[in-house]
């Protein structure tokens, strides 16, 4: 009974050892924004995370190609100098799916994200619209850059944002590339990293379904919200939590 007690009693030290020494979460945070925006909408999530600890970048991707935003987005993430939390928005989550594969990457965060396979690109994911929703009110093309219909854009992206934030964000939109949307992932990231997903459930710019569709294929940690398409405005501390959950997991 002594040896029971004394081998029990060892096992719990050494648990206890191990939970004194668990790996601490990764402290490096790149956020990747989406179409029609900038950098900027992130202040909410950045504000958080940094009180919070963390060493937050953003990268302003240019949206002209995907090409073009991996390479900015992978230029920001070696210069955190270690691990990194990748995180994308919407058409950002194609771009961290394609640049995720950077060696210092250690976890991929979705926020109501594309998350394309390999030889899919923003344009095949939307090519068959969720039957029941409507198809976003983006214009025609012009000059090869496309914009959202201002006067449609705050109720389609920002339905839950403040009505001067909304009408900011549409009055104020980044021209979003044709060829950024052609942009074919080359090796999907999500393959080789553990990733999380924070699914929206009101947004009409990515239907739910289509989130449900693509979390699951990537095989994500997964997190639900009411909200809209900017829910990273509009509750940066839904975003933030899961973002530093990650962070946690991503370190063990």
């Amino acid at each position: 009974m002594t040896k029971k007690i004394i081998a029990s009693a060892a096992a719990a030290a050494a648990l206890l050892a191990g939970s004194a020494h668990a790996a601490p979460a990764i402290k490096n945070i790149v956020l990747v924004h989406g179409g029609f925006v900038d950098g900027a909408g992130w202040r909410g999530v950045y504000d958080i995370l940094k009180k919070d600890g963390f060493n937050v970048a953003i990268v302003q991707n240019p949206t002209l190609s995907l090409a073009g935003d991996a390479a900015a987005t992978r230029q920001v993430i070696d210069a955190q100098g270690g691990p990194v939390i990748l995180v994308g928005h919407s058409y950002g989550g194609a771009v961290i799916t394609e640049a995720g594969t950077d060696k210092n990457v250690a976890g991929l965060v979705y926020i109501t994200a594309f998350a394309p396979d390999k030889g899919e690109s923003v344009n095949t994911l939307i090519a068959h619209p969720v039957p029941g929703y409507a198809p976003p009110p983006i214009l025609p093309p012009v000059n090869g850059l496309l914009a959202l219909d201002r006067a449609k854009m705050p109720a389609a992206f920002a339905g839950d944002v403040d009505p001067k934030t909304a009408a900011f964000m549409a009055d104020s939109q980044v021209p979003w590339g044709v060829d950024a949307l052609s942009g074919a992932v080359t090796d999907p990231a999500w393959k080789a990293r553990p990733s999380w997903y924070l699914r929206v459930t009101d947004d009409k710019m990515i239907p739910l379904p289509a989130q449900k569709a693509m979390s699951e294929r990537a095989g994500a940690t997964v997190t639900e919200v009411p909200g809209s398409h900017a829910i990273y405005v509009s509750n940066p501390k839904a975003v933030a939590a899961l973002i530093e959950k990650a962070a946690q997991g991503a370190a063990k």
